[in-house]
């Protein structure tokens, strides 16, 4: 059985727009996540971040929205996600905090 997904949109203090994921991100919801994404951005000047480190799994369907938004989201997730998010080439295209030492 699946974990379902909650997201939650939410600003910093200094106006920042985060959206928090938890649960799983698959091809039944990321319709969801996709509009989530699309809400934040609209009218921000600076990224979204996108804080995943509530997330047990992420497949490609979430990928995709994270990749297409590359541009303009930060990430925030923890080692668990490392290998897939390091794997599809989001590292390269984005700013990832939570990775390791480095990030």
């Amino acid at each position: 059985m699946t974990t379902p997904l909650t997201l939650t949109p939410q600003r910093r203090p200094d106006g920042t727009p985060v959206l928090t994921a938890a649960g799983e991100i698959d091809m039944s919801n990321s319709a969801d996540l996709a509009a989530a994404v699309a809400d934040g951005l609209e009218g921000a000047t600076g990224p979204l971040i996108v804080d995943l480190t509530d997330v047990e799994y992420l497949d490609s369907a979430g990928l995709s929205i994270l990749l297409t938004h590359a541009d303009r989201i930060e990430v925030v997730a923890t080692p668990l996600l490392a290998p897939v998010l390091t794997f599809c080439g989001l590292t390269d295209l984005t700013t990832i905090h939570g990775l390791g030492p480095a990030s």
